[in-house]
């Protein structure tokens, strides 16, 4: 399995060739996009988008980890963390690329 990167620049191309707005409307549109879901994620939480998933903004409490090296407990401060779930239709494709 290789990864790839998708950037902005390859998403506002992408939008270019297929849609046909101008590469400057094209990556204004990618950054209007990613800077509303943003926007949506830090204000409430949670951005969905049909057959890809959902984006959700988890609470994580404080709790005691370990200095791996030492075996030391060391205090975890609570923060918020980012979860994505993937759509039914997402997972079926994933699996679908396995076989």
């Amino acid at each position: 399995m290789t990864g790839r990167t998708v950037t902005r620049a390859q998403l506002a191309e992408a939008i270019y060739q297929e849609v046909g707005l101008s590469r400057s409307e094209s990556a204004e549109l990618v950054d209007r996009i990613l800077e509303e879901m943003s926007r949506s994620l830090v204000e409430e939480g949670i951005v969905k988008i049909s057959s890809f998933g959902t984006f959700v903004v988890r609470e994580k409490g404080r709790r005691v980890g370990r200095n791996p090296k030492t075996g030391e407990e060391v205090p975890i401060e609570p923060r918020r963390v980012l979860v994505f779930r993937p759509s039914q239709g997402l997972r079926e494709r994933l699996d679908g690329e396995r076989q």
